[in-house]
């Protein structure tokens, strides 16, 4: 199941954020997704974070994913 949520989850970033590098790591009911996209340039962390949580954010009232840890950064901040 991990590997179908881990490619369902990166699908949905990918549609929402074009383009974008993104890393999902899923461990049990965990997730951490580090995104880059330029459309966080002007955006603050806080908006970044909600910006990515609108699109998984349903994971988590359905109770598939107790926790979930977003790095949202642009390209060139990423290392």
């Amino acid at each position: 199941m991990s590997d179908a949520l881990n490619d369902e989850i990166t699908r949905r970033l990918a549609e929402r954020f074009p383009g974008a590098d993104i890393e999902v790591t899923l461990e049990g009911n965990r997730a951490l997704i580090a995104i880059a996209h330029s459309e966080f340039t002007e955006l603050s962390r806080v908006k970044r974070q909600q910006a990515v949580y609108g699109v998984i954010g349903g994971y988590v009232t359905d109770g598939t994913l107790h926790a979930v840890t977003i790095q949202a950064s642009v390209p060139d901040q990423r290392g």
